[in-house]
């Protein structure tokens, strides 16, 4: 079963990863944006595989169609920043539903306190870089998706930290749209912070429904 796994499933997290590094190299170059983007788009689709493939539980799959939403959203993102963004909060919603399933039974006071901050500090601060209500209400679920990730079963050095790094990612998308120039240094940042973040997501929760099943 490992050998089976390292052949016909981990390939697919390598994948993931050379996209993501492709599209980050690729992007300023003379590559067409719709190739581009379908590489962009790769790069979060092979997470959705690899989870869908490496554990057959239900969040698992849940956690696949995660990832594949997200993936779609990459893609679209790129010549539709409304349908995008849409498709972006759909994936954090269904992100919040897994982690609130998976909620930690006794959760630290600061785990709580830390959770609360990013639940009323990422709205918030999505509302001050873009002064736009549609911001907040998607900096919300965002924030709710953080929180719940924090005081959730799964690892904080892997899932929780993942979710803040995506928190992070899109704090920059919104100030290069809203407040930024155009040339930023910002943009270099923003998507190794979210395919870093989607990356412990994904890797971080099939570790712990693994480790379940082999307790």
């Amino acid at each position: 079963m490992p050998k089976r796994a390292l052949y016909e499933k981990r390939p697919y997290l390598l994948a993931s990863i050379a996209a993501a590094v492709a599209y980050y190299l690729l992007r300023d170059g003379p590559t067409p944006g719709l190739y581009l983007s379908f590489v962009k788009g790769t790069a979060v689709a092979m997470l959705a595989i690899y989870a869908m493939l490496r554990h057959r539980s239900r969040d698992a799959q849940w956690l696949a169609g995660v990832m594949a939403i997200a993936a779609l959203a990459d893609v679209i993102f790129e010549f539709d920043e409304f349908s995008g963004g849409l498709l972006y909060f759909v994936s954090l919603l269904m992100a919040l539903a897994l982690f609130l399933r998976n909620l930690r039974e006794q959760p630290s006071s600061s785990q709580k306190a830390a959770a609360t901050a990013l639940l009323l500090t990422t709205p918030l601060i999505s509302w001050l870089l873009s002064q736009e209500l549609s911001v907040a209400l998607y900096g919300l679920a965002l924030g709710g998706m953080a929180g719940s990730a924090w005081v959730s079963r799964f690892s904080r050095y892997h899932v929780g930290l993942g979710a803040v790094l995506f928190v992070a990612s899109d704090f920059l998308v919104v100030a290069q749209m809203h407040v930024l120039p155009p040339a930023s240094p910002a943009e270099w940042f923003s998507w190794p912070l979210y395919y870093c973040g989607q990356f412990l997501i994904c890797t971080g929760v099939i570790q712990t429904l693994r480790r379940d099943h082999q307790a």
